[in-house]
Parts: structure tokens; C-alpha cells; sequence
């Protein structure tokens, strides 16, 4: 992924805005006193950890004029993310709700973003070559699309106008099961969108839904990701870069771990055991911004998905959807691995 000359924007990422709110003290839905607020949203988590990598990125988005926005977009700006083409229109901030899980019970999530600002954007609302103009990559994920007929419109819209463009597409296949509801099933609408992309992040439930591509479960998880882009690669002829990263139980410990595939050839990383969660959901956008950064950096694919990999690791100690972290944590992290020592 080289940056061409001339062209000053090196990422520009898509999708919506979210407040969250969370459950305090890792008490349920129906025992809570009270919600600590994050700002969120898939592309945005990847772009504040790109722009605290010192990457110049874009977020675009649709959010109401009001103060609850207005105050997400200062946080972002606050890291580096550049908002001068976020568009204000309709009432509403979309929302969602988490209580924390834990090795016996899973983690929920329940949405509130049924009209909201983004899912009443309509093609025609954002002028895309102009957004776009001067940008390297584009990136977009699946929750764009399941949101509205008429968001997803708009991901074809900024898709095809970013591909004649000429633009690197990113693609997040990000599928979120509750949030398909306008009458479409996923694989209606995601592989004519994923179809652009030259690079893509993805799950093996996610590539089954949209593709409805099979693996081996009996085999490990390296060689059912060697399945997925022999098959995947099918589908989506542009693919060159696919990275998945996998989270597995080991003696109730969990293990963090990842794979990339780049130009014909596989990487994998060693993986991490990780003692405790803080929060785990952002992981997967930390992963996503660690690899697009190394492909923006020209990395050695190793050292691409072992530096993905660690970002998505030191994730799950934040609290929040944000990765708040820089170069020299993530590149200790590299070599010391997980660690409980203070630092003086």
C-alpha cells in the first residue's frame, strides 16, 4: 500500500458515530446504578488509533447538530482525527448499551440506532469526489451497510466513486447479526460492496454468512484461515491482503492470536495470553488499524501481523472502544509480551 505522491490524506474511514454506554462494575442490565459514557463506532476506532500513529485520517460521518455529537467529535479531534467532512442532519445520535461478561457468561449488547442520523443518509448527501479528494485509502465495514437500504446505498456510492478514483479500499466484513432488519439478507448486499477491496479484515462466521463459504472445524484455526482465501480469493479477485485475528480458550486463559495473508503468502503471529480483560470490544478495529498502519508503513508482513496483533492484545486492557496507545507501547509490547511491571 504506497502512498502516491501528491496525495496528503492517507486514510479516510466511514461509517457511524456511536455513543455507548456501559454497565458500571460489570453489573447487569437489570441490577445497574448507572452507564459510563465511551464514544465509539468501528471506522472511528480505527481511525484514533491510526491518527495516534501519526497517520492523517478522515472520519466521515452523519451525526445530528447537537451538543452530545459536537462533543464526540471534539474527543476526536482531541486524537488527531480530522472531522471536516462529518455532515449534521436528522435528530439522533445512534446509541448502544454493554454489560461486561466474563469466562462464564458472555458479554451483551443491546442497539438503540433505529433512526438515526446515519441510517437516514441518503445518496447524493455527500459529494464523495470531493471528500475524497487528495485521499490514499479508503476504509468502510459491514455495520455501514447493515444499518439501512439507503446507508447502504450510500457505502456503493462512496465505494465506486472511491474505486474509479483510483483509491486503495479497505473492507471490515464487521457482521453484527442484530443489526440486519431492513428486509435484506447479508448475502444480498455485502459481495457486491466487498468486491472493491484489495484489503480486508474478516471472521470465519462472517465470510460464511456473506459468502457461504465452509471450513474444516476440525482442523486449527491456521489452516481453516488457509481454506477461507484459497475460497474467498474466488470472490473477491482484487483481494491481495486479508487479515483475521482469532480469540480462543486455553485453560481458561485466553489466548489473543492472528493471521495475514499478503501477495500469495501466509503470516502468522505466536499470540498472546491474556491474564484478564478490561474490555474487549474495539479489539478487532485495534487489529484493523495495526495492520492498515504496517501496509501504510511497508512492514515486512511478518512484522505487520505481529504489530496488528499486539495492538488488538493491548486493547483489551483499555477500557472503552478506543486502543489509547502509541508506536513505543505497542512496539515494547512486541518484545516484552504481556507484563504487570511498573513503569517508573
Amino acid at each position: 500500500m504506497e502512498k502516491p505522491a501528491g496525495k496528503s490524506v492517507q486514510l479516510a474511514a466511514f461509517g457511524e458515530f456511536l455513543l455507548r454506554l456501559h454497565s458500571h462494575q460489570a453489573k447487569r442490565f437489570q441490577q445497574t446504578d448507572g452507564y459510563t459514557a465511551y464514544y465509539a463506532g468501528a471506522e472511528a476506532n480505527v481511525c484514533v488509533l491510526l491518527a495516534r500513529l501519526g497517520m492523517n485520517v478522515n472520519y466521515i460521518s452523519r451525526v445530528p447538530d447537537n451538543d452530545l455529537a459536537i462533543a464526540g467529535i471534539q474527543q476526536l479531534k482531541s486524537h488527531g482525527v480530522g472531522t471536516d467532512h462529518m455532515v449534521f442532519g436528522g435528530d439522533r445520535l445512534g446509541l448502544y448499551f454493554t454489560e461486561s461478561g466474563n469466562h462464564i457468561r458472555s458479554s451483551r449488547v443491546i442497539y438503540d440506532r433505529t433512526g438515526t442520523s446515519f441510517t437516514e443518509l441518503q445518496p447524493g448527501m455527500i459529494d464523495w469526489k470531493e471528500v475524497l479528494k487528495d485521499t490514499h485509502c479508503f476504509h468502510w465495514s459491514g455495520v455501514a451497510a447493515a444499518l439501512s437500504s439507503s446507508a447502504a446505498e450510500v457505502c456503493r456510492e462512496a465505494l465506486e466513486t472511491a474505486s474509479d478514483m483510483g483509491l486503495t479500499i479497505s473492507g471490515d466484513f464487521n457482521y453484527r447479526s442484530k443489526l440486519w432488519q431492513y428486509g435484506k439478507h447479508p448475502k444480498e448486499i455485502m459481495p457486491s460492496l466487498l468486491q472493491h477491496s484489495t484489503v480486508a479484515v474478516a471472521d470465519l462466521d462472517a465470510v460464511n454468512i456473506y459468502y457461504g463459504i465452509e471450513t474444516n472445524k476440525e482442523l486449527p484455526l491456521e489452516e481453516r484461515f488457509k481454506q477461507t482465501v484459497q475460497q474467498l480469493q474466488h470472490k473477491m479477485p482484487k483481494l491481495q491482503t486479508l487479515g483475521m485475528s482469532f480469540r480462543k480458550t486455553i485453560q481458561q486463559q485466553t489466548v489473543y492470536l492472528a493471521a495475514l495473508a499478503h501477495k500469495g503468502e501466509y503470516y502468522f503471529s505466536e499470540g498472546y495470553m491474556i491474564p484478564h480483560v478490561t474490555d474487549q470490544i474495539g479489539t478487532g478495529d485495534a487489529f484493523t488499524a495495526g495492520m492498515l498502519y504496517g501496509l501504510m508503513q511497508q512492514m515486512p508482513p511478518q512484522h505487520i501481523i505481529n504489530f496488528a496483533t499486539a495492538c488488538g492484545a493491548l486493547k483489551q486492557s483499555i477500557a472503552g472502544d478506543w486502543a489509547i496507545i502509541n508506536r513505543p507501547e505497542i512496539e515494547e509490547f512486541i518484545q516484552t509480551g504481556v507484563s504487570g511491571r511498573i513503569i517508573r
